[in-house]
């Protein structure tokens, strides 16, 4: 009898924690998610086929702001995460990989996918990180956080 390997499959994807200055403060962007699970999460999403992370990255900003990129950069900060429940728009995909980037936007107005999100908030660190619904954005979150106050 020869072994079995079970092969799992994860979508690429990019964690983009948006940040705009206001003064001297830096504000995060939350977003109330409604697709999938009900929660708060800074913008992300998937690699599409023949995209790269960066284009995706831009792809996510406008789709899920409808601002303008100011500063856009990769942080060496990448992880993985399961799927609470197995999601019908996405066949034999258990979870999701994702690399990190910090994207400083400017605007005011959001405009937000109304099918994935029911509303934003633009918050301090310390709101944000308690406003999130998963420790691996909050993670995220604070090494973005101490990579701007660099």
């Amino acid at each position: 009898m020869g072994n079995v390997f079970v092969f799992m499959k994860y979508r690429k994807g990019v964690f983009i924690v948006t940040y705009r200055r206001v003064g001297d403060n830096i504000e995060y962007l939350i977003l109330r998610r409604k697709l999938h699970w009900r929660g708060w999460e800074f913008p992300k999403g998937g690699v599409e086929l023949f995209e790269t992370k960066k284009m995706a990255v831009k792809r996510e900003i406008k789709e899920e702001t409808g601002l303008k990129i100011l500063n856009l950069k990769k942080l060496n900060v990448s992880g993985k995460y399961e799927y609470e429940k197995m999601l019908k728009d996405r066949k034999g995909i258990v979870g999701q990989d994702f690399v990190l980037y910090a994207v400083e936007i400017s605007g005011e107005k959001i405009i937000f996918d109304k099918k994935e999100h029911s509303s934003f908030k633009w918050l301090k660190f310390g709101e944000a990180k308690k406003r999130l619904t998963w420790s691996n954005q909050k993670s995220c979150l604070k090494i973005v956080n101490d990579f701007l106050k660099e």
